[in-house]
């Protein structure tokens, strides 16, 4: 069994691991008002993006299962409407845990890798899949504006979608960005780093001047937290790369670090050893 192979299966079960040590009976799920009808749901596990309106509720990702009826009370806070869509940015567990309870009040939607990844080919009847599917985009007209969902090339897995609010100019980016903090790209799930930073440097190129930036993890965040983001892969990925190619082992690159300007974006799930990891197995030379 190859060192890779350890290491992917060791950080698959990283979600589960922390689903089923955390104490959720202490989070608290926080709104925070992004622009005109949409919010966001601070919890545990990813950001929940929320339309609220005359058509009652959508909200892209569902945080982890127990804390469903928290994420419920919250919505009903905003909204007292009923809940007509949910949709997946991707199909890691703490954005896609939710499925299996609030499936059952709206369908989910997402793409089509997502369905696969959760295990449709196994089970198909399974709860929580998406049971509307797209391989490249699709629209929805809802709460008086057009939401694009829009798959993007592997970069932190292969399921990867961002969801564009265009009446609220909101773009909720799934974990395809982590505002001010290292992110994990899963390897073993079709995740691809160059592909992850040639999909934010794209985002940079596209992404409207004033527009409102929900990140799979993290603040509130803008452009400007996007463009610091996309900094910090390409000198981080530079200095592995460069490591490589002179020859060095992942110790050595680990016992060099990071520059200080980057110490503060470790977090407890993904600290910078884990980040030089992840970066050193993506970039290295396929055997």
């Amino acid at each position: 069994m190859n060192r890779l192979f350890l290491f992917a299966l060791a950080w698959l079960a990283v979600p589960f691991i922390a689903s089923s040590q955390q104490d959720f009976s202490k989070v608290e799920i926080k709104a925070i008002h992004v622009a005109k009808n949409i919010y966001m749901l601070q919890g545990a596990g990813g950001n929940i993006g929320v339309s609220v309106g005359p058509d009652g509720v959508l909200i892209v990702d569902d945080q982890f299962a127990p804390l469903a009826e928290k994420i419920s009370a919250a919505l009903k806070e905003l909204n007292p409407g009923k809940l007509k869509f949910v949709l997946n940015t991707h199909y890691h567990g703490d954005h896609t845990g939710g499925n299996a309870i609030f499936g059952r009040e709206a369908p989910i939607i997402a793409h089509s890798n997502v369905r696969k990844q959760l295990g449709a080919e196994r089970n198909p009847d399974k709860p929580g899949l998406p049971i509307i599917t797209f391989d490249d985009s699709l629209h929805l007209r809802f709460n008086g504006e057009d939401i694009e969902l829009m798959h993007v090339p592997p970069a932190h897995t292969d399921s990867d979608s961002v969801v564009y609010f265009t009446g609220a100019n909101v773009i909720h980016f799934g974990d395809t960005f982590f505002s001010g903090r290292f992110p994990n790209i899963d390897l073993a799930g079709g995740g691809d780093v160059r592909g992850y930073i040639r999909n934010v440097a794209n985002a940079i190129r596209k992404v409207p001047a004033d527009a409102k930036l929900i990140p799979g993890h993290g603040p509130l965040s803008t452009l400007k937290e996007l463009k610091e983001f996309h900094e910090m892969l390409l000198e981080t990925s530079a200095i592995v790369q460069k490591a490589i190619d002179a020859g060095q082992t992942l110790e050595q690159i680990k016992a060099a670090g990071l520059p200080e300007k980057w110490k503060s974006w470790a977090v407890p799930t993904l600290n910078t050893s884990r980040w030089l990891d992840l970066l050193y197995n993506g970039l290295k030379p396929k055997k």
